[in-house]
């Protein structure tokens, strides 16, 4: 379904992987792992003929259905469920026929006369591509990635990121793509949601590549694990499920350290011997081959897996600043007649530490972006408070300017800073040498995260508004972000559905959104976390 000949991918200058040979064939299942900037992204973009390797080849035999980490939409205008229906080109039949129906009650006869004739062709049509039983297999889907009849009636440019990503997961499920490539497709979901696409993956007859942070939806449902080894350049290729594939991995690397050390020790001898015998002319000859010989030793060896990078994530000194530096009062939030929510207050504290919570959809986004001055109320206001300084992490990285370079950002984010100051920031977020000119655009979704992040240390921001802060990361990363968020002294309003981010957080507070109720946070209000 998909073979891989020779493949060499490239990052800049830095070089991915090369000489990678494998195949995705019916049945494969397959987990691509790896840390963050290893180039899994690169590789499943290659592998959808949305990216031109730098060298070697990627035949596809079949339709690829392609879930990128950050999914951009043509047409923000489309209703939610066209967009769905347009996997299998059945939302421009419906298009038709609505417009059609329309035409239907006119009491003009002549117009009633040729739309009555046109439903009846279009109906046909409709049928021929799956009918009603196509439209309900699509409302099936997308009502288990929570995604109502409401959502699947709003236009586009109305939904949250999080629920256009889920209108993109459903097309793709929706569409019958013998082969999907699925980047982080848990990413916004709820614990149903998740628990759902375990099955639904697991009962895929087709091919599968999946990159998730998320080891349950590994072990449910992978029988085949890539791991890209950014230090080797190389494709790890195991045949067996996720657990296996823990112990295996741990095993070769046991296995290598002993053989290099072995290699190391007689090498070491060698080369003893050589120098002692190279003072003597007549034994110059023999020093000569065993030095090359212990070279050989060496040569022939994989290489040890090296210590992973961790990103020396902090967050800011926060700014001096007032007792309040940020007031929200009345805000509310409606597209057309849809009500997201109404009359918040919300008061955020020198230090304080406030969680929002609510089911998909409930306008939790749309309340941060709010806060961060990027969106407007509908009523009510946002005041500043003395000294405020905000940074704002989006969960959809908005606030990066994807046609500058990764340095650029940190510029326009930290104009004050002396270039040297700047880039000892994105060296500690692993950002540096040639990766510092990449356009931001190109970087991967966890790569994407460290420079946000990146931006929000250079702001000395006294209030951090954090959506959904841990999406896309290894766990070396996110582990550098739980600590960061303990650490942290000033204040913290954020959306997430990670547990782990809630409990480093230690809120005070807790804002229950349509509703705009606070309450004082409990550990009662953890088991909300996961299914909001």
């Amino acid at each position: 379904m998909i073979s891989v000949n020779n493949l060499e991918l490239r990052a800049g200058a830095r070089l991915l992987m090369e000489a990678v040979n494998f195949r995705v064939d019916k049945g494969d299942k397959i987990g691509l792992v790896g840390r963050n900037g290893a180039g899994k992204t690169t590789l499943t973009k290659v592998l959808a003929g949305e990216g031109l390797p730098a060298a070697g080849e990627v035949l596809r035999n079949g339709e690829v259905g392609y879930l990128p980490q950050d999914p951009r939409t043509p047409d923000m205008e489309q209703l939610a469920r066209d967009r769905i229906l347009s996997a299998r080109g059945l939302d421009v039949v419906v298009g038709r026929l609505r417009k059609a129906q329309v035409e239907m009650a006119s009491e003009d006869p002549d117009v009633h006369a040729r739309a009555m004739r046109r439903y009846d062709r279009l109906e046909a049509e409709f049928l021929a591509g799956g009918g009603y039983a196509a439209e309900a297999e699509a409302a099936a889907i997308s009502s288990n990635l929570a995604l109502p009849e409401r959502i699947l009636n709003q236009p586009l440019k109305t939904l949250s990121g999080g629920q256009r990503r889920r209108v993109e997961l459903a097309r793709i499920l929706y569409s019958g793509a013998e082969t999907m490539l699925l980047d982080e497709p848990t990413n916004h979901l709820d614990a149903d949601s998740i628990s759902w696409l375990r099955d639904f993956l697991q009962s895929h007859s087709g091919g599968l590549i999946v990159i998730s942070h998320d080891t349950d939806l590994l072990e449910a449902t992978v029988n085949k694990v890539f791991h890209l080894d950014a230090n080797r350049a190389v494709v790890d290729i195991y045949n067996m499920g996720w657990k296996r594939y823990l112990l295996q991995r741990e095993t070769d690397e046991r296995a290598r350290r002993r053989e290099r050390a072995n290699a190391e020790k007689k090498a070491q001898v060698l080369l003893d011997q050589a120098n002692k015998m190279r003072a003597k002319a007549t034994k110059a000859v023999a020093a000569q081959n065993m030095a090359k010989r212990a070279e050989r030793l060496l040569g022939g060896l994989e290489s040890v897996r090296a210590q992973d990078k961790v990103a020396a994530l902090r967050f800011p000194d926060p700014a001096p600043c007032g007792k309040t530096p940020m007031t929200a009062s009345g805000l509310s939030k409606s597209y057309g007649s849809l009500e997201i929510f109404t009359d918040v207050d919300l008061a955020i504290d020198r230090g304080s530490r406030v969680v929002i919570l609510g089911l998909n959809g409930a306008g939790k986004t749309t309340l941060l972006r709010m806060l961060a001055g990027v969106d407007q109320p509908d009523t009510g206001e946002v005041v500043p408070g003395h000294g405020l300084k905000v940074g704002y992490y989006a969960q959809e990285h908005d606030t990066l300017d994807t046609s500058r370079t990764v340095l650029e950002n940190m510029r326009t984010a930290a104009p004050d800073l002396r270039d040297t100051e700047v880039r000892n920031i994105l060296g500690s977020f692993l950002f540096s040498g040639d990766d510092v000119d990449k356009p931001a655009g190109v970087l991967s979704g966890g790569e994407k995260t460290r420079l946000a992040l990146a931006t929000i240390v250079a702001s000395s921001a006294n209030v951090l508004l954090l959506d959904e802060p841990t999406n896309n990361l290894d766990p070396a990363s996110r582990a550098e972000i739980l600590g960061a968020l303990r650490n942290y002294s000033g204040a913290v309003v954020m959306v997430s559905h990670d547990e782990g981010a809630v409990q480093a957080l230690n809120p005070e507070r807790v804002v229950l959104l349509p509703d705009g109720v606070e309450d004082l946070w409990s550990e009662d209000y953890l088991d909300l976390v996961t299914l909001a």
